[in-house]
């Protein structure tokens, strides 16, 4: 006989748990500590099960009568709605452990760590994560809106740093992406906001282009009174298109001084690859000047404090400054672009060997390997000319206008 809800009230608890059935499985259980809960009996695959539909009088008959004929639609469509609310509270239990933050320490882990990253991307990655992880660190990743990752994002942004809000995005879209592939999301909210942040002011490093100016900067290193690493450091980075970091963490044995080269092990690289630099005989010279001063250690450009650690990565262009050339003419990266412009302006030097002496990358993995090959020889000519070059317009010697030439020409 189906429930009434003026007969509800009426359910008194007694010393054991009894029932009072309702229509089409649904029944109430009242037990002696005076709970009154709803349930549904069905069955599947011949198994009986009983979900629970909540306690009387939050959930009233009518409310009990409607949760239990969704469940029923459920049923007879083949599902087992006991199972997937177990399921579900797995979900979210597993969910509330695999926070953003966990998430993101493992893609560090797996992704970077293990694949021998260089340590400046691990720890840029770390930095990029310090920016999101107030805001959603302790988030089930799978419960991320793109509106709160949009929040963490402008916050950056507002504080005038562009750049880092879209390489923050960036970075998030790669925990988001790693979340999805090891089942702990199901979507990329970061993509979304692909076009949600402000430009940024595309910024290159300052360079001097000018051979005139070049030659005055030149002067100016060998008048510099500082630390003699340091000065070295500055008197070499000119000759050898190593970028800053490549440069003041080199190791003595990583030159080959019967081959006049020096080889930059793979993680030390931007391409994570091994690049080799023909030596000058004035960079022979200078690094040999080097020696004087670090050769009985492992470390090439040794730090003032410690020998263990190389000097700091702000030494050059602290230099720089003491010396008069401000952020906005020279930088310690920047000598790579002055070499860069006039070597191609002068004509004398295929391009692909210019870019092989910068170490910049190939699309094709073939024909970078094909062009490490090609232009070797050409790379220790054009090394030897450019410091050539460099010691003319040191000494004040006379500037050559370089013409442009078309392909074809030698070289």
């Amino acid at each position: 006989m189906p429930l009434k809800a003026l007969s509800m009230k009426a359910l008194s608890p007694s010393e054991k748990a009894f029932r009072r059935s309702d229509e089409k499985g649904l029944y109430i259980e009242v037990r002696p500590n005076g709970s009154k809960l709803w349930f549904l009996k069905y069955r599947v695959n011949g198994k009986e099960k009983r979900l629970g539909l909540g306690s009387y009088p939050d959930v009233s008959l009518a409310d009990a009568r409607k949760a239990r004929d969704a469940a029923r639609i459920e049923i007879q469509a083949g599902r087992d709605p006991l199972f997937d609310r177990k399921m579900a509270k797995i979900e979210k239990r597993i969910g509330a452990g695999n926070t953003f933050q966990s998430v993101a320490e493992d893609f560090i882990a797996t992704k970077l760590e293990a694949n021998n990253k260089a340590g400046s991307t691990i720890s840029k990655a770390r930095w990029f994560l310090s920016h999101l992880s107030p805001s959603i660190g302790n988030r089930p990743i799978a419960e991320i809106e793109p509106a709160e990752l949009l929040a963490a994002l402008k916050k950056i942004e507002k504080r005038g740093h562009r750049e880092t809000a879209v390489r923050t995005r960036n970075f998030a879209s790669r925990v988001f992406r790693h979340g999805v592939a090891t089942a702990r999301c199901t979507s990329d909210p970061a993509h979304l906001l692909s076009g949600a942040l402000s430009t940024p002011v595309v910024k290159h490093h300052a360079a001097i282009v000018e051979p005139k100016l070049l030659g005055e900067f030149l002067r100016a290193i060998d008048e510099f009174n500082g630390s003699p690493v340091v000065h070295l450091a500055m008197r070499i980075s000119p000759h050898v298109f190593l970028r800053p970091g490549e440069l003041r963490q080199g190791r003595w044995e990583e030159v080959n001084w019967e081959e006049a080269n020096w080889t930059i092990p793979a993680d030390r690289t931007k391409l994570r690859r091994p690049h080799t630099v023909p030596l000058s005989g004035q960079s022979l010279r200078l690094l040999r000047e080097l020696k004087q001063h670090s050769g009985g250690f492992d470390l090439m450009f040794i730090g003032q404090r410690s020998h263990l650690r190389p000097m700091s990565e702000n030494a050059l262009n602290a230099a720089f400054r003491r010396m008069g050339f401000g952020s906005d003419v020279v930088t310690a990266h920047g000598l790579r672009s002055t070499a860069s412009t006039l070597l191609n302006e002068s004509g004398k030097w295929h391009p692909d060997a210019i870019e092989r002496a910068l170490a910049h990358g190939q699309s094709d993995q073939t024909r970078g390997t094909y062009a490490r090959g090609q232009h070797w020889d050409e790379r220790v000519s054009m090394a030897q000319w450019w410091s050539d070059y460099l010691d003319t317009l040191r000494v004040g010697g006379e500037v050559v206008s370089f013409r442009p030439v078309s392909s074809g020409e030698g070289r």
